[in-house]
């Protein structure tokens, strides 16, 4: 982590937040968020070539359930490519079956200034039972490296821990499928699905939620290349992140 990532992290530290979301009225509040990680990575790969970023969103949530977002993280995608900045724009529905389940269905449309080639849209659904989260994310329009769209499907199972001292453990272990050969290795096998994982620590300390994670994928470093563009973007790693939900 460079020197600036370090003092970002600290100054958020340090920062006066409120701990309790913004009520508007009665029937609408006002969830934001704020992040500084060492490294971006999304399904396990890094989307900054391995170097910080700074996070933020703000969601309008509504008593029924209905809410409606925007997100955004500085990205690096390398060579050639001019943008600096991914936004994400959602709107979606929670319902609270009981205290102990509940299911988030929604629509999620990425979008990144400069190359807009790499935009694309999902619907997901997250269903949580006890702790345990269901998510499964669908698109057809991901563009691949041909100009064209496709179809992908993440899903991921996780559970969190509750640890002696108020830490938490965050599990999670998820799979990517672009349904058509995307996985080159170096003797010329494919496949269109790869696993990925994270394990988690995080603990709140000064009002903010510190994190550590491991977080790796199955692909070799070949297999990264041949669609990512970088062999190192899949590769295991430690990810530290300061973040204050408010």
């Amino acid at each position: 982590m460079n020197p600036r990532a370090l003092l970002t992290l600290a100054s958020l530290a340090l920062a006066p937040l409120t701990s309790q979301a913004m009520a508007l009225d009665d029937n609408f509040s006002l969830d934001m968020s704020l992040a500084a990680l060492s490294d971006y990575r999304t399904r396990g790969i890094s989307q900054t070539l391995g170097d910080p970023a700074i996070q933020a969103g703000a969601t309008l949530v509504h008593s029924s359930g209905l809410y409606v977002g925007a997100w955004t993280s500085n990205v690096d995608f390398g060579g050639p490519f001019k943008t600096r900045q991914e936004l994400e724009y959602y709107a979606g529905y929670y319902w609270q079956a009981s205290d102990a389940i509940s299911l988030d269905l929604g629509y999620l449309k990425y979008s990144y200034p400069k190359e807009g080639q790499f935009n694309f849209s999902e619907v997901y659904g997250i269903l949580d039972v006890y702790g345990v989260k269901l998510g499964v994310y669908y698109s057809n329009d991901t563009p691949n490296g041909f100009g064209e769209d496709q179809d992908t499907l993440y899903t991921y199972l996780a559970y969190k821990i509750e640890l002696p001292a108020d830490a938490g453990l965050d599990l999670r272990v998820g799979r990517g499928d672009v349904k058509d050969p995307a996985y080159w290795s170096g003797s010329g096998d494919n496949r269109d699905a790869y696993y990925e994982w994270e394990a988690k620590l995080t603990r709140e300390f000064v009002g903010v939620t510190w994190g550590l994670s491991y977080i790796d994928t199955d692909l070799s470093q070949s297999e990264c290349a041949s669609w990512y563009g970088y062999g190192d973007l899949c590769t295991a790693t430690v990810v530290a992140s300061v973040s204050k939900t408010f």
